[in-house]
């Protein structure tokens, strides 16, 4: 072979081998980083997959995975895993390292709020969430807390609250009755009444629950402290209210699915989301009787706040497709689509009441499903919610 030719099959071998080495070259990890490297928090490039992590509560799982669908039509480039988990289970699982999500959706700011105390008792950690811009906790969606009772049953207790709404004083006053029923004027073989709600330490829904309870006690409508929870006349009476409980469930959704597939036999009255008694008020006529949703006199929001965790495990290219997915979550179709999951829209500029025949809010009115809400109540600062919960385990909660 002449040198000439030498050089030629060098260069050829040369040129083979670097084409080679690039098609083959280390896999890359689920944040864009080559295997065996380093983590470093660099922007994605143009056409590189980025995945991202969105823990949520389970309340607005049909609307979620609904929008995650279209949203991974539209954006290729970004891999979307949806957890859905109990908002205190959430906070919990975030507090211990056992979830590292880049965006936490929770039911409600109260959730978020306590989590933000508790991972602030680290001095070692930088704030978990934003205090502004796209990254800070913003609404989504929202819902009130209401009753959903069977008709028969509302009536009776709506009379015996002095014709207004249904008031906890007077549930307290009938779920602890040996008489029942009777006791407020309902019938005798309607036995004890049966309150349900869910387990406020692993279910947003039951924190909220004990928190407007604990309001009416007090006559306030805000400013919860820590004393007002010492109180032992105040302990006595939440716990008298809450053996009245039949069980707690830990899921929202579950214990509304008993309540429609059980009847009266099971509860009486259940305190959930609104947009969860929208979802099963169809269900329900017909089997029992007539399920209502009725308004307390106070009420809580539940915002469904939305933010991109400032945390070390989440990268600039992740933040910046996480904004990608919180910006299309809150476009207007997306907000108006969230009506036929029974939920209010957090943009202000989409109507609840539209032509849409089958918008709840016009279909459901005969069932008491209204536009207006009472009074809102303030949401109580993290440590006065740590505290809440703290006392509903080791004073409150049956068999205590």
């Amino acid at each position: 072979m002449t040198p000439r030719l030498l050089i030629v099959v060098g260069l050829l071998a040369a040129f083979g081998g670097v084409l080679y080495l690039s098609a083959h070259r280390a896999p890359r990890s689920p944040g864009g980083h080559e295997a065996g490297t380093p983590s470093q928090p660099t922007p994605s490039r143009p056409g590189e997959r980025v995945d991202i992590s969105f823990l949520y509560s389970t309340e607005k799982k049909d609307w979620v995975e609904a929008a995650a669908k279209d949203f991974q039509r539209e954006h290729p480039h970004i891999r979307l895993s949806l957890v859905g988990k109990g908002s205190l289970d959430a906070a919990q699982a975030i507090l211990d390292g056992r979830e590292h999500p880049t965006v936490w959706s929770p039911a409600d700011s109260a959730v978020l709020r306590m989590l933000a105390s508790d991972w602030a008792t680290d001095t070692s950690h930088a704030p978990l969430f934003a205090a502004e811009g796209d990254d800070a906790p913003r609404p989504l969606v929202i819902t009130p807390l209401v009753f959903a009772v069977w008709e028969d049953r509302a009536e009776v207790l709506r009379k015996a609250s002095g014709g207004g709404a249904v008031s906890w004083k007077v549930l307290q006053k009938a779920v602890t009755s040996p008489q029942g029923w009777p006791a407020i004027g309902g019938k005798p073989e309607w036995g004890f009444v049966k309150l349900g709600h869910t387990d406020p330490t692993r279910s947003n829904s039951g924190l909220q629950a004990l928190l407007l309870a604990t309001l009416e006690y007090y006559g306030k409508r805000g400013g919860l402290t820590v004393e007002d929870l010492l109180d032992p006349r105040y302990q006595e009476w939440m716990k008298s209210l809450e053996r009245g409980v039949t069980r707690f469930e830990s899921s929202s959704g579950a214990f509304m699915t008993d309540m429609v597939r059980f009847g009266p036999s099971r509860y009486d009255i259940a305190v959930v989301y609104e947009n969860l008694a929208i979802s099963h008020l169809s269900h329900a006529q017909g089997r029992w009787g007539d399920l209502r949703v009725y308004y307390p006199a106070l009420t809580l929001w539940s915002d469904h706040p939305a933010a991109v965790l400032q945390a070390s495990w989440v990268t600039p290219a992740q933040k910046a497709a996480a904004r990608e997915w919180l910006r299309y979550l809150r476009s207007r179709p997306v907000q108006e689509r969230a009506l036929a999951f029974g939920f209010r829209p957090a943009d202000p500029s989409v109507p609840l009441k539209n032509e849409d025949p089958e918008n709840p809010f016009n279909r459901l009115a005969s069932k008491g499903v209204r536009v207006d809400v009472p009074p809102v109540a303030e949401v109580p600062e993290g440590p006065v919610v740590r505290d809440l919960l703290t006392l509903w385990s080791r004073v409150l909660a049956p068999g205590r």
